[in-house]
């Protein structure tokens, strides 16, 4: 990519680099509000934007001193949750053309915990909303993330990345979801608070689901777990209670013992006047009692059930994921051209407006020479010139704009620049005689 003046920078945690324990210290709990205002004050910083999920955060930004304005952004918003030295070897840092292709493949989730899952898409045009109301996003990282948005949803589009469950919890939400047809009015109960029961919560999100309780035998893992799907947290000695009013129950509890039996679902479903009650148990070994699906209306699966759809469908998945990676390669090398062209603007804006101002200020002297010329006139000659400014111009910013076998932009950029002394400030204007010399 060319030397752009202006550098684009994104740096962030995730899943893969840094535990929940982690995650959570950094996350944005209260909001964007804050932190985009504290982003704001940062005079390293051209442009900004912030992104805060379950599984990331991460902040992208445009830069005359990317590495200044790395670490005021470390200062500004995480130095009074974790240090620098202790951050450092969690944190990665994605410059010019890979900081494009890291965003580009976030939008399409092919960076997620689950890969093709449709909610992070969501939750980066609300933190681009946000951002762009505060003031942060500019011209580059306005065109940037809305290129994001279109590059996933061409992947959506061109490729089935998000049709096949790739994970246990994955394949027992859309178990549910087949079963129901729908789950934006059904509830959710999860028993356990594992990194099951989190992938769990994620995906039932995704699909809609009105809300979710955790269950779990350590209340403060519960808690923990339901504060961040916005849901609730009960303690496991209230599960018969719980399942008055669950349509889809998941539990991933590992305990030693089973959790659920037969009479104890019997008696549930009689005060729930037979209402159906999906369970899919994927522990090891099993919480729930195999003869829970001798009920009527409930339907119980257990690990086994979903592990050859997951393998079948995980290979399907892999093979959409390298159709989606070529297109997002075609799409950074898109915005590329687009940042290059960015590059040669201020030189394509100086060399018009030196040559145009020369042209007129030889017009006017002409039709001082000529004597009374009428306004007509004048702007005829005016018009005339400006249009041979315009042939003029045509190869040399031709020249600029398309690639060159030899050269590369910037060498081209660093030509024109000599050639008509546009960093030259001493230099005087030319007159007509030395344009003819």
């Amino acid at each position: 990519m060319a030397n752009f003046p202006e550098i684009i920078t994104l740096i962030g945690v995730n899943h893969k680099t840094a535990s929940l324990e982690l995650r959570e210290r950094l996350a944005c709990n209260a909001g964007y509000d804050e932190p985009l205002a504290a982003l704001s004050k940062l005079t390293s910083l051209r442009e900004y934007y912030l992104l805060s999920t379950c599984n990331r955060v991460e902040i992208a930004f445009v830069s005359t001193e990317p590495e200044r304005a790395r670490a005021d952004i470390l200062e500004a918003l995480f130095a009074p949750a974790v240090t620098a030295e202790e951050l450092e070897p969690h944190i990665y840092h994605y410059g010019q053309s890979a900081a494009v292709e890291h965003l580009f493949r976030v939008a399409a989730s092919l960076d997620s915990m689950v890969v093709g899952e449709a909610q992070i898409l969501g939750q980066l045009k609300e933190a681009y909303r946000v951002a762009a109301k505060a003031g942060g996003t500019r011209l580059i990282l306005n065109k940037l993330l809305h290129k994001s948005f279109s590059v996933a949803k061409r992947v959506r589009t061109e490729t089935r990345i998000g049709a096949s469950a790739v994970s246990i919890s994955y394949a027992a939400v859309e178990l549910g979801r087949k079963i129901f047809g729908d789950l934006t009015n059904k509830h959710a109960l999860l028993i356990g608070a594992g990194e099951m029961a989190e992938l769990a919560a994620e995906h039932l999100l995704g699909n809609g689901i009105a809300s979710i309780v955790v269950a779990n035998r350590t209340l403060a893992r519960a808690v923990n777990l339901a504060r961040r799907f916005n849901g609730k947290a009960v303690a496991l000695a209230e599960l018969q209670e719980q399942l008055q009013h669950a349509d889809v129950i998941i539990s991933s509890t590992g305990a030693a013992e089973l959790i659920l039996r037969k009479e104890d679902v019997r008696r549930v479903m009689r005060s729930r006047r037979n209402r159906p009650l999906f369970f899919i148990d994927i522990a090891v070994p099993r919480d729930l009692d195999p003869a829970i699906n001798e009920l009527d209306n409930v339907y119980l699966y257990d690990i086994d059930d979903l592990q050859g759809v997951v393998e079948l469908n995980r290979a399907d998945r892999d093979r959409e994921a390298i159709k989606a990676g070529r297109i997002i390669a075609e799409e950074v090398l898109k915005f590329e051209y687009w940042l290059e062209n960015m590059a040669s603007t201020p030189t394509i804006i100086q060399l018009r407006t030196m040559i145009e101002d020369i042209v007129l200020t030889e017009v006017e002297k002409s039709a001082g020479r000529i004597g009374a010329v009428s306004d007509a006139q004048l702007q005829a000659l005016e018009k005339m010139a400006l249009a041979i400014t315009s042939r003029m111009l045509y190869h040399p910013l031709k020249y600029l704009k398309e690639e060159h076998h030899c050269l590369t932009l910037e060498e081209r950029i660093s030509m024109v620049r000599s050639i008509f002394e546009l960093d030259d400030a001493s230099r005087p204007a030319p007159t007509g005689d030395t344009l003819h010399a």
